[in-house]
């Protein structure tokens, strides 16, 4: 009788003491805003969420950087040759070209030679000088400005073609009223280096019409 009243005592205080509902456990931490594909991962069974996990790991990491990285750098494209005007001296006289200044357009040509230009008249002056121009250029001999404007002195006859390799002469011509004297090593011209083209010669038998058409020799004006 005492067993089993102790039974029921034992039974009455289990029944009135409360039982937890659920067991703690630690509170799971998800991402606020999943973006899609770990979304589409939450519903995957376990074998396939390991391989995609494996697969945004190859294409998140290393392996994604890996194309970039790896990739050959292209060739530097070589540099273009420098383009030289070959100078040959023909005596001791004669003075290699140069440029006043570093964005001169010219080479000051100098006399090798005395000389002397008759007033209203002209002469040949020598430089002692052979040139060789790049390739697609020619030489032009133009006249320098200060003796244009000083002496009236002009230059003439001033192509030296590509395939030229006689000496360089400068015609000058004096448009004053006194002889223009020329000491060697005098700077007489300048020589320009300028490209060219040398297109084929088409015989047609007509030429394109222009607003302009034949007009020349004072058409557009004084």
């Amino acid at each position: 009788m005492a067993g089993m009243l102790g039974v029921g005592a034992t039974r009455s205080r289990l029944l009135r003491s409360p039982l937890p509902l659920f067991t703690r456990r630690a509170p799971l931490h998800l991402a606020p805003h999943p973006d899609p594909i770990s979304r589409r991962l939450l519903f995957l069974p376990s074998r396939t969420l390991t391989a995609a996990a494996t697969t945004m790991a190859a294409t998140n990491g290393t392996a994604a950087a890996d194309p970039i990285q790896e990739q050959p750098k292209a060739a530097a494209a070589p540099s273009p040759a420098p383009l030289l005007l070959k100078v040959k001296k023909l005596s001791a006289n004669a003075v290699l070209p140069s440029r006043g200044s570093a964005l001169a357009a010219g080479y000051d040509l100098s006399s090798a030679v005395e000389a002397v230009v008759p007033a209203r008249g002209k002469a040949l002056v020598a430089t002692d000088l052979s040139v060789a121009v790049p390739h697609g250029t020619y030489a032009r001999i133009a006249p320098r400005s200060g003796l244009a404007w000083k002496h009236s002195i002009d230059v003439g006859a001033g192509v030296v073609d590509a395939d030229y390799r006689g000496p360089v002469g400068v015609v000058l011509f004096n448009h004053s009223d006194a002889d223009f004297a020329v000491k060697p090593g005098d700077r007489v011209a300048q020589l320009v280096v300028e490209r060219i083209a040398t297109p084929d010669v088409a015989e047609v038998d007509d030429l394109d019409a222009t607003v302009r058409g034949e007009g020349g020799f004072g058409s557009t004006g004084v």
